[in-house]
């Protein structure tokens, strides 16, 4: 069994490694078999290693369909673009944890709620297809119970709803002729 070419194996490695296989044999394993098992695993790993990225956009094609509104269809590739992408789009979808969805949610939290809240949900949807699809394990980093709701501030509470002050009732009649008016 080789161990490597000399101008990379040092003799040092080489006595280390021949060392690890020995022991192997003698507990009764095959060292050239075990070999072959760790290279097959670091193979499968590697074709298992779909980025972020990846999933958004196979998971935005598998959804488009059922999205009526066009708006709403193109608001997914262009927030996660924007905000997801730049932190960990190019990186393994197993390697995504809550310091990275933090890290691209926390620039935006304060100041657009309502996108940042859209922006952690798409990012959790994306994150449970890649589980369903077996491309990641364990729980969802973007899930808000249990997870960033213990971070960060419930986006209703950031900024307040401002509603539009109602018509008075003495002024709906003449409000509602007019509406009528304009609409000839």
């Amino acid at each position: 069994m080789g161990l490597g070419p000399l101008r990379l194996v040092s003799l040092a490695e080489a006595h280390e490694q021949a060392q690890i296989w020995r022991k192997l044999r003698h507990k009764g394993g095959d060292p050239i078999e075990a070999r072959r098992a760790e290279k097959a695993e670091k193979r499968l790993a590697a074709a298992k290693a779909v980025s972020f990225r990846q999933c958004a956009e196979r998971y935005i094609a598998a959804h488009r369909a059922g999205w009526k509104n066009s708006k709403h269809a193109a608001q997914w590739p262009s927030t996660l673009a924007a905000y997801a992408y730049p932190i960990f789009g190019e990186l393994a979808v197993e390697a995504v944890d809550v310091a990275l969805v933090m890290q691209s949610l926390e620039p935006i939290w304060h100041t657009k709620p309502e996108t940042a809240s859209r922006v952690r949900q798409r990012i959790e949807a994306v994150l449970d297809w890649a589980a369903a699809q077996k491309f990641r394990q364990g729980e969802n980093p973007a899930r808000w119970r249990g997870h960033l709701e213990a971070l960060l501030p419930a986006p209703r509470k950031i900024r307040q709803i401002e509603h539009h002050a109602a018509l008075p009732y003495d002024k709906v009649g003449a409000f509602m002729q007019a509406l009528r008016r304009s609409r000839k």
